[in-house]
C-alpha cells in the first residue's frame, strides 16, 4: 500500500484537488429528463457555479458564508425536499413572493408573468411518440427564456396562491406540462441549493445514438 500511494501521490493529489474543486466550487452535471425543454435539453451537460450563492463545507450542506441571492429566473441545481434527488429547474418566486398558476399562466404578486413569440411544435415524449406543443418567450423580471406546454397532459396546471416563506424557493421546470417542481414537492429551502447553471459544456442525443449536438457546446443559458 506504501509502496502505491508513493508511486502514484501525484495522481491522488489530482483527484483530491479534482473533487474538492468539484464539491466546493464548480460542477459539471449531465441533464437526463425533459424537464427544462427547450432550454436544456435531454444529454446536455450544465456548469454549475456552486459558489454562485454560498460558500459550503465540500459534501456537506452546511454554509460557511452567504455570497449571493437567488434570483428569479436563475437555472439553479438543488437537492429535493421530497427524497434528496438532484434537479435542475429555474427559479420563478422568490421570499415573500405571492405565486399562483392559472390555466399554466403564471402570475408572481399578483402580475401575470408576459408570455410572446408563440410557435407550434412536435415535441418527443419517448419510444418514437411525439406530442403537439406551444412555446413562448416568457419574460421574467425583465429577462427572456423559453417555455413550453403540452397539449397532451394530467400535469397541475392550477395552482396557488402561495406566499413562499423566508428562506425557500418556488422552482418550475420550463416544460411546465413535464416537470416535477415545486407544484408537487414543494418549496426548496436555501440549505438544498447546490448552485446556479451558467453554461452546457457539452451535449449529445442520448435518444439519438448519442449523437453530438456540436451547436450547443459552450452555450450561455438564458
Amino acid at each position: 500500500m506504501r509502496t502505491f500511494l508513493r508511486n502514484n501521490r501525484g495522481l491522488l493529489v489530482f483527484l483530491f484537488c479534482l473533487g474538492l474543486f468539484r464539491t466546493a466550487i464548480a460542477d459539471w452535471n449531465p441533464v437526463p429528463t425533459g424537464s427544462m425543454r427547450p432550454t436544456i435539453l435531454e444529454g446536455d451537460v450544465v456548469l454549475v457555479n456552486r459558489l454562485a450563492y454560498d460558500l459550503k463545507i465540500p459534501l456537506t450542506d452546511i454554509s460557511l458564508a452567504r455570497l449571493g441571492d437567488p434570483q428569479r429566473g436563475d437555472i439553479i441545481t438543488f437537492s429535493s425536499p421530497k427524497d434528496g434527488t438532484r434537479l435542475i429547474k429555474r427559479l420563478v418566486a422568490v421570499p415573500g413572493d405571492v405565486v399562483e398558476l392559472r390555466d399554466n399562466a403564471l402570475r408572481i404578486n399578483g402580475q401575470p408573468v408576459q408570455l410572446s413569440n408563440m410557435t407550434l411544435v412536435s415535441e418527443p415524449v419517448g419510444s418514437g411518440q411525439f406530442v403537439e406543443a406551444t412555446r413562448y418567450t416568457e419574460n421574467l423580471d425583465g429577462k427572456d427564456h423559453a417555455v413550453q406546454f403540452l397539449s397532451s397532459t394530467g400535469s397541475r396546471r392550477d395552482f396557488g396562491p402561495v406566499v413562499v416563506p423566508p428562506d425557500q424557493f418556488f422552482m418550475m421546470g420550463d416544460n411546465r406540462d413535464n416537470s416535477e417542481d415545486s407544484r408537487y414537492i414543494g418549496f426548496v429551502s436555501r440549505d438544498l441549493l447546490i448552485g446556479r447553471a451558467g453554461r452546457i459544456l457539452v451535449s449529445a442525443d442520448i435518444k439519438n445514438n448519442w449523437k453530438p449536438r456540436f451547436d450547443r457546446v459552450i452555450s450561455t443559458l438564458h
